[in-house]
């Protein structure tokens, strides 16, 4: 992805939730750079989860069906 394509993912990252703001910030902002294309993609799917049950993943109360997406909600909370 160029940059252009990084900075969307950045913008779409941030939530209305300061909980998810602050953790998916915290992960792209030592990540983001290094992701290659299928990081990314799955990266673009999490973004699609509305607010609520984003949160319930990264905090770990609910677990996602996808393992891929599994895979990084668990680099996320590892991570910050």
């Amino acid at each position: 992805m160029d940059t252009k394509q990084r900075d969307r993912l950045k913008w779409r990252a941030r939530r209305g939730l300061l909980e998810n703001d602050l953790l998916l910030t915290r992960f792209l902002d030592k990540h983001l750079e290094t992701m290659d294309e299928e990081e990314m993609e799955r990266l673009d799917k999490l973004l699609l989860i509305d607010d609520n049950t984003l949160l319930d993943l990264l905090m770990g109360r609910t677990v996602s069906d996808d393992p891929g997406l599994a895979g990084l909600i668990a680099n996320i909370r590892t991570s910050t």
